[in-house]
């Protein structure tokens, strides 16, 4: 059987596919997690990868992984795509069964009768935990597609421990439940710019000047901005030349924000700078005073492990996904806690031995996540679906 180890030791290379047909052109998040997946995993030589995709996007696969197989046959239209996803892949793999003998569904969703043993990713369970966080579309997709995942799947891969719990209390499966975190792409996170003057330059480009503090991320109203609007109104009072970044492009439920903006009296010193080039995030994010994101909930929040690959000292909230990564590294606060938040902050601006060590702390422990590492987790996951 593929995925046996041969004499010598030797392991036949087992064959998967991987649905990538709903990662959009700008990928954040879940879609930054599959990107990053499908690139370390077609680097291995023990496993085999065939990317599903849709019919315009095959050109960004192929130079994401030049040495994947692609079936770009998923409608370009995403209502469509969506049907095509649920009725129309299950042949797809079928007619492919040589080069597909398991497949991952990277983002909650698995087809009808695929006819192979399935793995799928589960991030959050916020559709059914906080529906009011998402556009109600995607929470009645999302909400069936993680109760069909759950029937469906024969390995279900959770990105934190917290997620795992959450989905194990929610739909008992019947399935091994793996907790496999995600990465960080050390070459671009790093202390160090590439370059002497580089990140001076991409922040002048921007218009940003330090010192700064800074959020990442697609805005929406999970991410409590508000909420850090109020706590660096009371911050700024004291630091007359400090600013704050908000780095992402608009999602949804916006409004709010615009409006604690607009209403604050620091107003000129907030930035919103919406979608950002990949290649300028890490100058931000090195440059940064500090980096605060307090998400009230997230499947696992890279924007944390990325600001302390780069030594940036970051606070977030506790209780999270992102506390359980960042463990004492980050400081942490409560949950739509502006005072609180606004105190970590003058804590970290202050800087000190205590923040001096944060930063030591965040940099071995960025060390340890790697999205080769992800990719070794995830083949375990297939192959423990292929013996079945």
């Amino acid at each position: 059987m593929p995925g046996e180890r041969r004499p010598g030791g030797r392991v036949e290379p087992l064959a998967v596919g991987v649905d990538v047909a709903a990662i959009p052109l700008d990928a954040l998040g879940a879609g930054q997690y599959a990107l990053e997946l499908v690139r370390a995993l077609a680097e291995r030589d023990d496993v085999r990868v065939t990317l599903l995709t849709r019919r315009d996007d095959a050109r960004r696969w192929a130079g994401i992984a030049p040495r994947a197989d692609l079936v770009a046959q998923a409608p370009a239209d995403r209502a469509r795509r969506l049907v095509w996803e649920e009725i129309g892949l299950g042949p797809v793999v079928r007619r492919h069964r040589e080069a597909i003998e398991v497949l991952h569904g990277p983002h909650y969703c698995l087809p009808v009768a695929p006819g192979v043993p399935c793995v799928v990713t589960v991030h959050d369970l916020t559709f059914v935990d906080n529906p009011e966080w998402h556009e109600r579309s995607k929470v009645l997709y999302f909400r069936r597609a993680l109760r069909l995942a759950s029937r469906r799947a024969r390995v279900v891969v959770c990105v934190s421990a917290r997620s795992a719990q959450r989905f194990v209390e929610l739909y008992r499966p019947r399935v091994p439940v793996l907790v496999v975190p995600h990465g960080v792409d050390h070459a671009r996170f790093a202390p160090g710019e590439p370059g002497p003057g580089a990140d001076a330059a991409a922040l002048r480009a921007l218009g940003v000047h330090p010192p700064f503090v800074l959020h990442t991320g697609t805005i929406q109203p999970r991410k409590d901005l508000v909420s850090l609007v109020e706590a660096f109104d009371r911050v700024a009072g004291t630091r007359r030349d400090l600013s704050l970044v908000l780095a992402g492009g608009d999602g949804w439920g916006t409004e709010t924000l615009d409006a604690a903006i607009a209403s604050s009296p620091v107003r000129d010193r907030i930035l919103r700078l919406g979608h950002v080039a990949d290649d300028v995030v890490p100058a931000l994010v090195r440059s940064a005073s500090a980096v605060a994101y307090p998400s009230l909930e997230e499947g696992f929040g890279l924007p944390v492990l990325e600001a302390l690959a780069c030594g940036t000292p970051v606070v977030t909230t506790e209780d999270s996904a992102m506390s359980e990564i960042a463990g004492a590294a980050a400081l942490t606060v409560a949950r739509s806690a502006p005072d609180q938040l606004a105190g970590a902050l003058e804590s970290l601006l202050a800087g000190g031995v205590a923040v001096a060590r944060r930063r030591l702390a965040g940099l071995e422990l960025a060390a340890g996540y790697t999205w080769q590492a992800c990719a070794e987790g995830h083949v375990a996951a297939y192959r423990q679906a292929a013996g079945g």
